[in-house]
């Protein structure tokens, strides 16, 4: 009997019939929508959350593998920049983000009569700091790749082996994951982050955050990218103070997903 971590993620996502997957197209949702859809045809749907904290590249990316998956693809209009206790930006916002687009996909999964919500949630990633998983737990939705022991090394050596056009894409987050905590949450930060995050983009730089720290623009890039961002300076100066950042300043510890938390651990 083959009991190994990809054949009990592809059982467990093949006995939930009819499936929703919470779609952002990363590598993570990404794996788990081809599987769906590989094992339950058209019984498998990608949906997506669309707001002012989801960047218009991320939202033209998921299009875009969903397409190339050929798996339906619905988009859902989330409120949860417009919930106070989101925007105040506590600790807990993931919290307060999940809840509110979680809602949003069990009223879509029950007018549609799917069975499931399945999201791309892996085995690495308890542990850190995740209100979301909380709030993803309260509301019933499933994921396979942490119920079989899916960590991101084999999620990515499996993507590759499938073909998955996005299987070494850069993790990324919410745009709001760049304003500090305790920092309000605004769709005016959201757009200049986006704006910031673009610019370096098309300057070359391929694993980057642009952090919000009101008039200062906390650049991360990968270490090996650190002295091309130097020799870049002014480029950078500029594409920030066109982004409405005042100050442009480069994090010589380079990109660290989740480098937010690390005001959480201190405490």
């Amino acid at each position: 009997m083959n009991d190994s971590p990809r054949h009990l993620a592809s059982k467990i996502i093949k006995d939930c019939g009819r499936v929703l997957v919470a779609f952002s197209g990363g590598i993570d949702s990404t794996l788990v929508l081809r599987l769906a859809a590989e094992r339950l045809g058209a019984n498998a749907v990608a949906i997506t959350a669309v707001s002012p904290s989801l960047a218009r590249s991320d939202l033209e990316a998921a299009r875009n593998i969903a397409r190339e998956i050929g798996a339906d693809h619905e988009l859902v209009r989330s409120k949860e920049t417009e919930d106070p206790r989101y925007q105040r930006n506590d600790p807990q916002r993931c919290y307060f983000c999940k809840t509110n687009v979680y809602q949003c996909l069990i009223d879509f999964a029950r007018e549609r009569g799917f069975d499931w919500i399945l999201d791309g949630t892996n085995a690495d990633d308890i542990g850190d700091h995740r209100p979301g998983l909380r709030a993803a737990r309260e509301h019933g939705v499933r994921s396979p790749l942490q119920e079989a022991g899916v960590g991101k090394e084999e999620i990515r050596n499996w993507a590759r082996e499938l073909g998955l056009s996005n299987w070494n894409r850069p993790a990324n987050a919410c745009l709001s994951s760049r304003v500090p905590y305790g920092s309000e949450v605004t769709p005016e930060k959201l757009a200049q982050v986006e704006q910031a995050e673009d610019s370096l983009r098309k300057l070359g730089f391929r694993e980057l955050r642009v952090r919000h720290h009101d008039q200062v623009a906390r650049i991360e890039v990968s270490p090996d990218e650190l002295p091309r961002a130097v020799e870049q300076g002014e480029q950078i100066i500029a594409a920030m103070k066109e982004a409405g950042f005042l100050y442009a300043s480069l994090d010589l510890a380079g990109f660290r997903s989740g480098s937010m938390n690390d005001a959480l651990r201190k405490k």
